[in-house]
């Protein structure tokens, strides 16, 4: 009977941490996909540290798991000591670690809010000095996702325009409709944008349009996170049940 338990409870272990590969292979795929994507979110990570930060972190947890569901396999089936409490110890200090990262981004969640992007643009937008990671940054997303400020084409009236151009308006070029959303896209009317004709401008905010854009992946995310945490705490339960029936 007591063999019994130990086959199940192996091949329970063996289950489980094949679900960790293949949640560490998710987040893995999402953490390249999110620094390499060419499609703009990369720009938009790199606009704001704490998303930047965020982004490498899930990609190290995702790696971690993705190695540490192979060694957990491995040590079920073969009913290896050594390769359990080495895996139930860093599967504890990554759980633990994914905890504190969850409880520090709910803390600063107010950094993600519309008013510190909006703050963040006012104080540090130079408009077209692509010299300035910030500005360059800003433009790239407003270029890609065809928007225009945090708010809209207001949020650039506190800022000032170049003191040569003979353009009195203060919309941005990077606030213009193009015919192709790129650095490359063709002007479909500039000089008509930037002297403040607004069917020749984008509108909208971008603080909209992204949320929009991304809100599905935010969720998926989030749920695919609280899933990797339920499967952790039930394979080290599992690993620690194992570790002690092994003769």
């Amino acid at each position: 009977m007591e063999g019994d338990c130990l086959s199940c409870m192996k091949y329970l272990m063996f289950l489980f941490n094949f679900f960790i590969f293949l949640g560490g292979a998710c987040l893995l795929g999402l953490g390249i996909w999110v620094i390499v994507d060419p499609t703009g979110f990369r720009e938009i990570v790199a606009a704001n540290p704490l998303l930047f930060t965020g982004a490498y972190i899930m990609l190290a947890m995702g790696a971690m798991l993705f190695l540490l569901g192979f060694l957990g396999c491995c040590g079920a089936i073969r009913e290896n000591k050594c390769l359990l409490l080495f895996f139930f110890m860093f599967i504890l200090l990554i759980f633990l670690a994914e905890l504190s990262a969850a409880i520090l981004a709910f803390i600063f969640r107010e950094n993600l809010t519309r008013e510190f992007f909006t703050k963040e643009l006012k104080k540090h937008y130079q408009r077209n000095n692509d010299t300035d990671v910030f500005s360059s940054t800003w433009n790239s997303v407003m270029i890609t996702f065809a928007c225009c400020g945090v708010n809209g084409p207001e949020d650039f009236e506190a800022i000032p325009h170049h003191p040569y151009s003979s353009l009195e308006k203060t919309t941005p070029e990077a606030c213009c409709q193009r015919e192709l959303q790129s650095r490359e896209g063709m002007f479909v009317n500039k000089e008509a944008c930037l002297t403040g004709i607004e069917r020749f401008q984008n509108r909208q905010g971008c603080y909209t349009v992204i949320l929009n854009s991304f809100e599905t992946y935010v969720y998926l995310a989030g749920a695919l996170a609280i899933g990797v945490l339920a499967i952790e705490l039930f394979a080290m339960i599992f690993a620690m049940c194992l570790f002690r029936g092994i003769q």
